[in-house]
């Protein structure tokens, strides 16, 4: 079961890359027009609009993006599956579609229909299992050479659609409740205001290591729950100074904090050891303040020293409050770095923005000095303080992504070894015959760390280039 959820964890990060784009579009659009929000320039409106056509339609994409995601393949007949499977759904879902079927006055339809439509990511990833379960179960079905044209992929639409209609059914009283349960989880966090944006913030980061924020994310950021926080922030709908309250906190920590965590691991390194670990660390702090990609900084010390990450996950929670609770507010389409920052900060809603990078200073200064203070004081074993290792062979660094996949292939037991192959935003996801095989300290040389979250399970950190070095290793053991 928990595997099955990372693999849905996983499949997420296919619809929330589109995000980026919508960021683009209505981030440039507001900083065109920032006070008629497209009323006052055509290239403004045409922008904003573009962008918010990604942005309400998150439902559908989400549907699209974990039926490929989850696809034993990834085929587009697994996509187009997704698209079948939502667009049945949803019609049989609708507000007048239920009111006919229960032959009642629309009047008296449940609220949580109105909210089936394409911006609802729960019915989204709901279809999105559905639909690659299906496929994967019955995309190589051969049916009677009569029928033999609706065989194989072409069958799995045909059944999609089909199996929506009982789905329906059993949705029009499931529905309500699940809608209602998670309104009220949203609303009891919600209710807390600054405070639970805290726990929310906590939480977030508590959940990397196993991979199941995003499921998390998905109740404060979209319309799963009616908060929405993401949606409302670039659509301009919400009040300003709370919409984006789920988001502002992570400026400070991702553009900066997690550079003093950085700096904090250069300063205790080995002397023989901190040219090395500089070197990754400079690399790795760059990457999380432009771009807000945490995981090779977070994953270089979560194992070494769980403390020290419990700490962080603390430290994230605290500036989600702090941040929430002066109503400074900035919001992301990809992840909480630069781009997003300067993106978001002329949008409508964006309150005190620039607060955030004095926030941030400061919690600089506190990573730095905290994590400087508890490494030394306990001697945790941070990048360049391991154990010395009886290791005296020769070792050169991959320059290319081909490179890398080689020795990722041969430190994981070679071709024998490796039964499956995928990635995510930046971890590189693999099953193994045997884990005794896989050699953690050497793969942690090349790549930011390694997670072995089943007995079977691998997950190489790699970073935002990780799915070229994983098209590499898929070339590999063709």
């Amino acid at each position: 079961m928990f595997k099955y959820l990372q693999k849905i964890g996983k499949a997420l990060m296919v619809p929330v890359a589109v995000l980026p784009a919508a960021a683009i579009l209505m981030g440039i659009g507001y900083w065109i027009d920032p006070t008629g929000w497209g009323a006052n320039s055509q290239v403004a409106a045409l922008l904003i609009t573009a962008g918010n056509s990604l942005i309400g339609s998150m439902g559908i994409l989400f549907a699209v993006g974990v039926a490929f995601g989850m696809s034993k393949d990834q085929n587009g007949s697994a996509a187009l599956t997704g698209l079948v499977g939502f667009l049945v759904l949803t019609t049989l879902l609708s507000p007048g579609a239920v009111a006919a079927l229960q032959k009642i006055d629309i009047a008296d339809v449940p609220v949580a229909f109105g909210k089936i439509n394409n911006g609802n990511q729960f019915i989204g990833i709901l279809v999105g299992v559905i639909s690659s379960s299906l496929y994967n179960k019955f995309s190589k079905v051969e049916l009677h050479k009569a029928l033999s044209f609706f065989s194989g992929k072409r069958l799995v639409p045909i059944l999609t659609a089909a199996i929506m209609i009982p789905v329906a059914f059993l949705l029009m009283f499931i529905w309500p409740v699940v809608y209602g349960g998670l309104v009220s989880f949203g609303t009891a966090v919600s209710s807390m205001g600054p405070v639970g944006a805290g726990i929310y913030g906590f939480f977030n980061r508590l959940l990397i290591p196993v991979g199941l924020h995003h499921a998390l994310n998905s109740v404060f950021w979209f319309d799963v729950a009616g908060i929405n926080d993401l949606g409302n922030f670039w659509a301009g709908t919400g009040t300003k100074g709370i919409t984006g309250m789920y988001m502002g906190g992570f400026f400070p920590i991702m553009m900066f904090g997690l550079v003093g965590a950085a700096a904090a691991f250069i300063k205790t390194a080995k002397p023989e050891n901190k040219s090395k670990v500089a070197s990754i660390m400079m690399a790795a702090g760059f990457a999380t303040f432009f771009t807000g990609v945490t995981e090779p900084i977070e994953f270089a010390f979560m194992f070494l020293a769980p403390g020290l990450y419990l700490i962080h996950a603390l430290l994230t929670g605290v500036s989600l409050f702090i941040a929430a609770s002066m109503h400074w507010v900035a919001g992301f389409g990809f992840s909480a770095g630069l781009v997003d920052f300067i993106l978001s900060s002329r949008l409508p809603l964006a309150n005190m923005p620039y607060m955030l990078i004095i926030q941030g200073l400061v919690f600089m200064a506190i990573y730095y000095f905290v994590f400087t203070f508890a490494i030394v004081k306990w001697n945790l074993k941070t990048p360049g303080r391991e154990d010395e290792e009886e290791d005296t062979e020769e070792f050169e660094a991959p320059t290319t992504h081909t490179e890398t996949a080689k020795l990722i292939l041969e430190y994981v037991g070679g071709i024998e070894n490796l039964l499956e192959t995928d990635s995510c935003a930046t971890r590189l996801r693999l099953e193994v015959k045997d884990q005794n095989l896989v050699q953690d300290a050497k793969i942690k040389k090349i790549t930011s760390g390694i997670l072995k979250p089943g007995k079977t399970s691998v997950q190489i950190i790699i970073g935002p280039h990780v799915e070229f070095v994983a098209t590499e290793l898929k070339k590999l053991t063709k």
